[in-house]
């Protein structure tokens, strides 16, 4: 007993076990019948022998429209990929010294990203001797954090990589 091979299932003539459990053309049990009894009641029925569980001891088989069957599948598959969100991660980039209508303008795009559903990492570069003065970076992240308080939650703390220190927030919402 070997699982399909080809992408898709086994059709008729490429169902090579002995057995099968077989569903009839109305969703009714027929039992365990072999393969070619099942191709030819669904000769009979002018519809297609098709198996929908290979790895079942007998495998499952069920008469039905190949190509309908098909189709279906095809559709669930582009409802479900219609259905999800893909969640990207969005970086605002800041400096210690930002001014405070900068803050401001900044801190309304990261609402809005967090509201879309999406990831922020929120940048901050530091310059020449700013970096002696990383404390400034921390107090404007944790300003950032208490600010938005309950609407996010914190995936990534803040931490220096090279002359930048980075957080990453989501919304809380997404949890």
């Amino acid at each position: 007993m070997t699982p399909p091979t080809k992408s898709g299932p086994r059709v008729n003539e490429m169902i090579d076990v002995p057995q099968i459990r077989l569903v009839g053309p109305e969703g009714e049990m027929v039992g365990v019948v072999s393969v070619k009894e099942g191709i030819d009641l669904a000769i009979e029925s002018g519809l297609d022998l098709v198996e929908v569980s290979p790895n079942a001891d007998p495998p499952v088989c069920k008469v039905l429209d190949y190509g309908k069957y098909k189709y279906e599948l095809q559709k669930k598959k582009n409802e479900a990929k219609k259905k999800q969100k893909v969640i990207e991660v969005k970086e605002i980039k800041m400096r210690p010294g930002i001014d405070q209508h900068d803050y401001q303008v900044k801190m309304r795009a990261v609402t809005k990203f967090l509201e879309g559903g999406d990831k922020v990492k929120l940048t901050i570069r530091f310059r020449g001797r700013e970096l002696s003065r990383q404390e400034l970076g921390m107090d404007l992240l944790r300003k950032v954090e208490a600010e938005l308080g309950d609407l996010i939650k914190v995936e990534q703390y803040p931490k220096m990589e090279g002359r930048q220190m980075i957080m990453v927030v989501a919304s809380s919402k997404m949890a």
